[in-house]
């Protein structure tokens, strides 16, 4: 495999591991959430995640690389951590605040992504899934300060 095909491979294998923690937590907080509004929307981001890692997988595997299968540590603990704080706080809020937070790393994720030398196939779809995270965010944002607002 060439230096760009490896480089790229493992740019690819973090947006892996961030849209699995975000199919995973999008998850978790359709189980949390009262509201089902929030319940579906949160339901409709965890598919948009796992469709999301596979086009990064398949992506993977064309440059001749192992795409990675599952999330990470800190993605199970910032799942943790929602289950308590929606204990003890309105849980519709507290769901909304820590799936943004989830957002915000994955922003991060995808444009250290963006910034990369990658191949122009790999640059269009890292920047089109970047574009869809980047909606989520703003989405979940204004819904957090929705529900703050007691709208």
């Amino acid at each position: 495999m060439q230096n760009q095909n490896k480089d790229a491979v493992k740019v690819l294998n973090d947006l892996i591991t961030t849209s699995e923690d975000g199919e995973k937590g999008f998850t978790e907080a359709a189980g949390i959430a009262k509201d089902p509004k929030l319940q579906l929307l949160f339901r409709e981001c965890a598919r948009d995640c796992k469709s999301a890692a596979a086009e990064l997988q398949a992506q993977v595997t064309a440059l001749g690389g192992k795409p990675e299968d599952g999330g990470s540590i800190a993605g199970a603990a910032h799942r943790g951590w929602v289950k308590v704080k929606s204990t003890v706080e309105d849980s519709n809020i507290a769901v909304l605040e820590e799936v943004e937070r989830g957002q915000d790393h994955a922003k991060a994720v995808y444009i250290k992504a963006i910034k990369a030398d990658l191949p122009p196939q790999v640059k269009a779809l890292v920047q089109k899934q970047h574009d869809g995270a980047l909606r989520n965010h703003d989405r979940i944002r204004d819904l957090r300060n929705q529900y703050k607002a007691g709208v």
